[in-house]
């Protein structure tokens, strides 16, 4: 006899089910807390039971691990199913009953049919959901780097309008840029036309050595003479100044998380086994690599290469009906939106490279060439891309996994 342990998890609780495998509920669905002491408690009844024991546990971001690494350690197997899967899952019922126990018993129901495709929880997945939290805070410090700069921005359009504008020095590695070190010094319109031309130069060419960068009098000499002809809407005070360099402060600070996080997630993601075959395709580097990474998880938990493209929600949508059959749809959005984001960002990359030879941008650059829309062909060379990575990644796991059998 099987038996089932369907477990639908909460910030501050987990309702459970047991079902064994002719669907009949073992025991009346119960409730533990999510604290260590009954969690082990849990466990250890588990454990006790000598029989056939799976675990499935609807994957909700962050709330499953507590009890999911519980199990996994006390060697029990346990499954993170799709909180997706399980929703449409049919229950063959008119009503419609939406509980914590109600949830627990339908996953048991999806468990027990799905019995021998159930994926069991590994270390490696353990690696894998370390990188995805990465990936979760690196985005969030992203888009607080993108609101810092623009309040940053907003207030020097009070102080000294465009300076932003004033350097094209590409980014750093360190994440740093040209122009907010020198607003950082030179805030106000003030600072440079309170001074001669012979006292900024020799101010200036001290900021650029201190910056590591190359004196050019001739930008000096520009900088100079449009500071002249600037509006600057806030007095040249210590108010104004403490609000800027209070503003730099906030921005760089951020960009060292940003940069700490991008580093931490590029080691993380090199401790994966497709690690290089991802980073040797186009339009990957080292920050969309892990990003791209800790999205899709796994690539052997997806059966066909058509269950990553949905997963990711850049499939093609399908409308037939007799004698109906639209050739051109929407894409199903109801993926993962940080793994399709990325997609996006990869393609952008490839639109700026054009790589000739690569068959994502030739297949992509043949829909511009039809006139398709912007996301038309975004969506479609997304799905490209993915169908490419699905195979090559396989086929590379396939192969480590023939090695490792054939050393052992």
């Amino acid at each position: 006899m099987r038996y089932l342990i369907g477990i639908d998890d909460a910030k501050a609780k987990n309702d459970i089910a047991i079902f064994n495998s002719d669907m009949g509920l073992v025991r009346k669905p119960f409730t533990v807390s999510q604290s260590q002491s009954d969690i082990q408690k849990l466990v250890k009844s588990f454990a006790a039971i000598d029989r056939d024991v799976r675990a499935v546990v609807e994957s909700t971001d962050r709330y499953h691990l507590p009890i999911v690494e519980q199990l996994s350690k006390e060697r029990i197997f346990v499954s993170v199913a799709n909180p997706k899967q399980i929703k449409q899952f049919g229950d063959n019922s008119l009503r419609n009953v939406k509980n914590d126990p109600a949830d627990a018993k339908k996953i048991c129901r999806c468990g027990i049919l799905n019995w021998d495709s159930l994926r069991e929880y590994t270390n490696m997945d353990e690696l894998r959901t370390q990188l995805q939290l990465y990936n979760s805070q690196f985005e969030f410090f992203t888009s607080q780097k993108v609101s810092v700069k623009s309040n940053l921005i907003a207030l020097l359009d009070m102080t000294y309008p465009g300076v932003n504008q004033l350097f094209n020095s590409p980014v750093r590695p360190d994440g740093s840029e040209k122009w907010v070190d020198y607003a950082e010094l030179f805030w106000h319109v003030d600072c440079v036309r309170s001074l001669s031309l012979h006292a900024f130069s020799e101010k200036y060419r001290h900021f650029c050595e201190k910056q590591g960068c190359h004196f050019q009098q001739g930008k000096c000499e520009s900088l100079y003479a449009s500071a002249q002809d600037l509006i600057a809407v806030f007095p040249k005070n210590a108010q104004y100044k403490a609000l800027v360099k209070m503003a730099i402060g906030n921005l760089k600070e951020v960009i060292t998380h940003v940069e700490t996080l991008r580093a931490a997630m590029n080691e993380i993601a090199s401790q994966l086994p497709e690690y290089p075959v991802v980073m040797a395709m186009k339009g990957v580097g080292p920050s969309l690599g892990p990003q791209l990474l800790a999205e899709i998880g796994d690539p052997m938990r997806f059966k066909h290469r058509e269950a990553l493209t949905a997963f990711a929600g850049v499939d093609p949508g399908i409308n037939q009906s007799g004698t109906l059959n639209q050739g051109s749809n929407c894409a199903f959005k109801t993926g993962n939106p940080r793994l399709r984001h990325t997609q996006f960002k990869i393609m952008e990359v490839l639109i700026k490279l054009h790589p000739e030879e690569d068959k994502v941008y030739q297949f992509m650059d043949k829909k511009r060439s039809e006139g398709k829309p912007y996301l038309v062909y975004m969506t479609a060379g997304a799905n490209k891309f993915l169908r490419i990575y699905y195979g090559k990644t396989r086929e590379y796991l396939h192969a480590l996994e023939a090695d490792k059998g054939t050393n052992e």
